[in-house]
């Protein structure tokens, strides 16, 4: 199979793409290396394919890329490219969101029109919820998202759905429910927790602490992705968790045991944007496409703490603090 994976550089991206690879595909990556947090990072991300004889990789903006060409020839695309963050999403920086997150999903649907792809899945998250109905969390729920960036992401699903019932573009959305595992962007709670606790440097938590999570391993979010291009139903929109809920203190207290050192937590206000509760009922997942998550918390702490050991050196102004 050939497959076109966006956002190439970036977390889940990078991941997907090494997947892909392993499994014998063939694979366009296109990055455009945002500044949302530093592009050393994400090159260093792309280190480990580049050199793969099956692999191209294509450095572009999606808004003005021949996103066509592309994809001729792939059987997948996975449309994994966006503006990330919650709390970022507020004010002037809202076109930013509007363009990489909604224009950008719609010139990659575009270019899909009677391209003869057999599968488009996109890269949703569990902020289309905002403060949930229920927990676990149906796909069913109606969604409240609770910013900007949610907004967004809700409304290239609905895309996605639209060009699939109007263009038979054959389109899986995947809700990700707090993705964690090496590489993860330092914007995002364990690379700054753990980070902090291998530098021995105070914590912030925003709220209470008691807020809870789903989180999901990368390893098991990129299964789904694969998964979604095999077997996934067209139109269908999916939950991606980790199977369990946990709060926040019980994860910090796995990344003290892991860094062996004891957190200086700082408290703050709860910020605009942030869900208290989420967790995925991912029983649709499971029917549709046999996705069942296998790595657990404790050993998906463990593997991002490793890789972070070898970036507590990072040069100030690396991780970019949008909380």
């Amino acid at each position: 199979m050939r497959a076109l994976v966006t956002g190439a550089a970036g977390f889940i991206g990078s991941h997907l793409v090494e997947r892909l690879l392993e499994l014998g595909h063939d694979v366009v990556g296109i990055d455009s290396f945002t500044d949302y947090y530093a592009t050393f990072l994400k090159r260093r991300n792309l280190a480990p394919a580049q050199s793969h004889p099956s692999y191209r990789f294509v450095e572009g903006d999606l808004i003005t890329a021949d996103v066509r060409r592309l994809m001729e020839g792939a059987d997948w695309v996975f449309h994994e490219a966006a503006q990330a963050g919650v709390r970022a999403s507020w004010g002037a920086t809202f076109d930013i969101y509007t363009r990489d997150n909604v224009l950008a999903t719609q010139r990659v649907l575009e270019a899909a029109k009677g391209s003869g792809i057999t599968k488009l899945v996109y890269a949703s998250s569990s902020s289309v919820y905002g403060d949930a109905e229920s927990y676990p969390t149906t796909e069913s729920a109606t969604p409240q998202p609770l910013s900007p960036y949610g907004v967004t992401k809700l409304a290239a699903e609905h895309l996605c759905y639209l060009y699939w019932r109007n263009y038979g573009v054959p389109t899986v959305s995947l809700r990700y429910f707090s993705v964690y595992g090496p590489r993860q962007r330092p914007d995002m709670a364990f690379h700054i927790f753990g980070r902090a606790l291998l530098q021995r440097a105070p914590i912030r938590i925003y709220g209470d602490g008691l807020q809870t999570r789903d989180f999901t391993f990368v390893s098991d979010v990129v299964a789904a992705n694969v998964q979604a291009a095999q077997q996934g139903p067209p139109g269908s929109v999916l939950n991606v968790g980790g199977g369990a809920r946990v709060g926040l203190r019980e994860a910090l207290r796995h990344l003290e045991r892991l860094t062996g050192t004891a957190a200086e937590i700082h408290y703050q206000p709860m910020q605009r944007g942030d869900a208290r509760h989420t967790s995925a009922d991912i029983h649709r997942a499971a029917e549709a496409l046999g996705y069942q998550p296998k790595v657990g918390l404790a050993a998906g702490l463990a593997a991002e703490v490793e890789w972070l050991r070898g970036l507590v050196d990072l040069p100030a102004g690396a991780a970019v603090d949008h909380q």
